[in-house]
């Protein structure tokens, strides 16, 4: 058997964590077993599906390198296919017709609702021997309904959450069909993968609900059933549904914050599954090792804490040339001139084992290129006259040494010893002078990377 499994996100929104998280376990487990891994965008809500929230997807998947197999499948191309298989089961008794008002359903629940029963359709237009129909309404279309089993149980192994079971007396017929002829989610999701020979349906478990109504349409229509796979949910710290202020925003904006896309899938593969103790690994790694027997059928919680620190490993790890292309791209220092390259490669070496950040790392690293702007608040806790006094002997003696990051450093060092001073009394000023904060690397090495003539430029300006 291959392995086939699928993405199908609605583009009805953002793309968020959990949808990709539903996206890399599929993606992985089908790359562990050789198999084949698609994309279909379940684009039949019209009137809320965009073109934008579409190329969000796309964009996503691409920036986190989850490839797919084949071309894109988007339902609103396979209506003809829908059409056909809903006139099967009109035409074999498994499907009728329904005439029933909004307000004839919303008055059917509103007594079931105060008789306290779960609410669900009463079958008035099913067909059944021996029943009397009314006569259909010509003012009114009807909406077409699946004759769902009325006996019997639905039951699976599902491979997340072990054995699940539905009496079909809980399941009412719902609709395939919508009056106006669109065909619904769950019609359209058992045809798709049917036809698409999909063996593993990998989801949020907030689609348990769905499964038995689509187990027994893929029954009644003698297809084969899919291994289904149900995710839990992820949570906030706090333990609450996952909401904006915990970081459920499209998931291309953690690129747009910072975030590299080896720490977003390491994080994601992490969020609900588990390898032993294993807590930083590649892709690669992940798809050898994924397996559902190590998906928590708890609920996850996200931490943005410890996506952060994620991040700052990837950060620390990734190679200097490649780091700096990143860090270029889509920002002010594009913009970089070919005289200041080496001093960009400089800064990034130096400041890349202390970010956790892109963005971060982008602004920290800015006042190589663009001369800070003053900081009265720390001038006036840092400078004085016998900082100002320091800092002139440190310059007028500074031409004497070799300009080395090594040698630079030594004389800050020798300097210190030689006048009799604390580190900070030469370092603080300086560095205020020359980056505007008072938190940076190495003061020798900035000013090593900075050069002769613009380490003289800027402390110039405060003598």
């Amino acid at each position: 058997m291959t392995v086939i499994t699928r993405f199908a996100p609605s583009p009805t929104g953002y793309l968020h964590i959990g949808g990709i998280r539903t996206a890399l376990f599929s993606w992985a487990f089908a790359k562990k077993n050789k198999g084949k891994f698609f994309l279909r965008i379940e684009d039949t809500d019209l009137d809320r599906s965009t073109p934008e929230a579409i190329d969000v997807i796309k964009d996503g998947m691409s920036w986190l390198n989850l490839d797919y197999d084949g071309d894109i499948i988007y339902q609103t191309q396979r209506q003809d296919q829908y059409k056909k298989f809903i006139n099967y089961l009109l035409d074999n008794g498994m499907a009728y017709y329904c005439y029933a008002s909004k307000e004839e359903l919303d008055n059917l629940r509103a007594i079931q609702v105060e008789k306290g029963l779960k609410p669900k359709y009463d079958g008035r237009w099913r067909p059944e021997v021996g029943k009397d129909l009314p006569n259909a309404p010509k003012d009114r279309n009807p909406v077409i309904r699946f004759k769902n089993p009325s006996t019997g149980k639905v039951t699976w192994k599902d491979l997340v959450k072990s054995h699940i079971t539905f009496d079909n007396e809980e399941l009412d017929d719902f609709i395939i069909s919508r009056s106006d002829g669109t065909p619904t989610y769950n019609f359209c999701v058992v045809i798709d993968d049917w036809q698409m020979k999909v063996t593993h349906v990998i989801r949020g478990d907030d689609h348990i609900n769905n499964t038995p109504r689509q187990i027994n349409l893929l029954n009644a229509l003698e297809a084969p059933i899919p291994n289904y796979a149900h995710l839990s949910m992820i949570h906030g710290a706090d333990g609450q549904k996952l909401s904006k202020r915990h970081g459920a925003i499209s998931v291309t904006s953690y690129r747009d914050d910072g975030y590299l896309p080896e720490a977003i899938n390491n994080y994601l593969a992490r969020l609900g599954w588990s390898h032993g103790d294993d807590e930083i690994f590649t892709t690669s790694q992940f798809c050898d090792w994924f397996d559902f027997e190590h998906i928590t059928s708890s609920a996850a919680q996200f931490d943005i804490e410890k996506l952060n620190w994620l991040n700052s490993h990837y950060i620390k790890h990734t190679d200097t040339a490649e780091l700096v292309n990143i860090l270029k791209k889509n920002s002010n220092l594009a913009k970089v001139t070919p005289e200041q390259k080496s001093m960009l490669i400089g800064a990034t070496e130096l400041y890349k084992d202390r970010e956790n950040n892109l963005n971060d790392f982008i602004k920290n690293i800015d006042y190589f290129f663009n001369k800070p702007s003053g900081n009265d608040e720390l001038m006036k806790k840092y400078f004085n006259e016998d900082s100002g006094r320091l800092i002139k002997i440190f310059t007028d003696k500074i031409t004497e040494i070799v300009w080395s990051d090594e040698g630079l450093n030594q004389y800050l060092k020798e300097f210190v010893k030689s006048n009799e001073i604390k580190f900070p009394q030469i370092a603080m000023p300086l560095r205020i002078i020359l980056t505007g904060t008072d938190h940076t690397p190495s003061v020798g090495s900035i000013i090593f990377l900075l050069g002769l003539d613009e380490f003289k430029s800027r402390v110039k300006k405060y003598l």
